[in-house]
């Protein structure tokens, strides 16, 4: 009765305690190529946390939603499950029709995605990923992957570095790129 009677409130009073407020926020990040013969080098990304992961490290493993390679001529992300690390991160690419703002929601068909195989990285290609899952991320402490929009800026072939803008909606498996307006 109590429930009801708050949700009723709290609706008519406009506002939902559990519509959670968030702001488009992009950001850049860069890392480095596995090929690179340097060691220490932050190699993979994390974007539940949006923080660079050196993937060698104890404790890295399914702490991060894709590490970087020289595939052919080219560099590519590499999802975990690519080396056999059972993850939820997945990689699709929307192609160059896009603008990194335009888009605005991911996927939600899972088969749209790769996990397993290397995403070739191409300048004005807009990509979509959805992260490793996180324990207690959510509010009623549920696990939660998330979902990001990734744009390279900057592919250095012969240095091995990738520089990307990217931006995550921070709601627990949320596929909105952009928060909804009130």
């Amino acid at each position: 009765m109590f429930a009801g009677a708050y949700t009723l409130a709290s609706t008519a009073c406009g506002t939902n305690p559990f519509d959670l407020d968030w702001q488009v926020s992009p950001d850049t990040a860069f890392v480095y190529s596995m090929s690179r013969p340097e060691l220490n080098l932050p190699t993979a990304y994390d974007l539940v946390f949006e923080k660079q992961v050196l993937i060698q490290t104890a404790g890295a493993t399914g702490t991060w939603d894709f590490a970087l390679d020289h595939r052919g001529d080219g560099l590519a992300l590499l999802p975990p499950g690519v080396f056999g690390i059972v993850s939820t991160a997945q990689i699709t690419s929307l192609g160059s029709s896009l603008r990194f703002e335009d888009v605005v929601r991911a996927p939600t068909d899972t088969t749209l995605y790769v996990s397993d195989e290397p995403m070739m990285m191409e300048l004005g290609n807009v990509y979509v990923l959805r992260t490793h899952r996180r324990a207690a991320a959510g509010p009623f402490g549920e696990t939660c992957f998330f979902y990001a929009k990734l744009q390279p800026l900057v592919i250095d072939v012969e240095d091995g570095i990738l520089t990307f803008v990217f931006d995550r909606n921070p709601l627990c498996s949320d596929p909105e790129l952009v928060p909804k307006e009130n």
